[in-house]
């Protein structure tokens, strides 16, 4: 879905207002184009997976924009089918699969449903409630608020280290920001997150 927005509107857009009446107007359309960029999406990734990847993951960030049944239809329905077709790597192990979609909270359970390994979390979701809710059928990835690194470096320490001691101990939590990192960010900031991550997990896991 996230590509065809982009195919559709010409690039970024405050509200993609364009694929979303298309959504309406012309489903049949809309699912036409999402299912080209489904198979698109699959030979890639499997040419990824050929050639040794560790890990795949879908980033369809725009999928939460849509209506509840409309990201059913455009984005995490193709999502499904695309994870169903990845085939296994060259020595026969399923490789790890991650999926994103920015604002998809609401849908956690159902996201989680979907197949992946692992569901990657906007800075909006309340990451221990999400890992009760969810964290023994998948891996959670996230969800540090980009901003913050651009504010200083004991302020990203704190906020880093509140979001992994939420996580908490047990294993499935990779941290991550919750979305994309800002340009502009300074790399002192990225190096006193690393710090603070690694710090806090091995306190952490001590204390477990």
């Amino acid at each position: 879905f996230t590509l065809a927005s982009y195919m559709i509107e010409g690039g970024g857009s405050p509200d993609f207002a364009r694929v979303r009446t298309m959504a309406y107007m012309r489903p049949d359309l809309l699912d036409a184009m999402v299912a080209v960029n489904a198979l698109a999406v699959t030979a890639y990734l499997n040419e990824q997976i050929a050639a040794g990847v560790d890990a795949v993951m879908i980033f369809d960030t725009w999928g939460g924009l849509l209506s509840a049944a409309a990201y059913r239809r455009f984005s995490l329905g193709p999502m499904r089918a695309i994870l169903a077709a990845l085939k296994p790597a060259p020595d026969g192990r399923a490789v790890p699969t991650i999926v994103f979609t920015k604002g998809g909270g609401v849908w956690l359970e159902e996201i989680a449903s979907c197949g992946a390994s692992g569901v990657g979390l906007d800075w909006t979701v309340d990451i221990a409630q999400a890992r009760a809710a969810v964290g023994h059928r998948v891996a959670l990835q996230g969800n540090l608020d980009p901003l913050v690194l651009l504010t200083d470096p004991a302020t990203v320490a704190r906020e880093a280290a509140a979001i992994v001691r939420a996580a908490g101990s047990a294993p499935g939590h990779i941290f991550n920001l919750g979305h994309g990192i800002v340009p502009g960010t300074p790399p002192e900031n990225v190096a006193a997150l690393v710090e603070a991550v690694h710090a806090t997990s091995r306190e952490t896991r001590a204390a477990a």
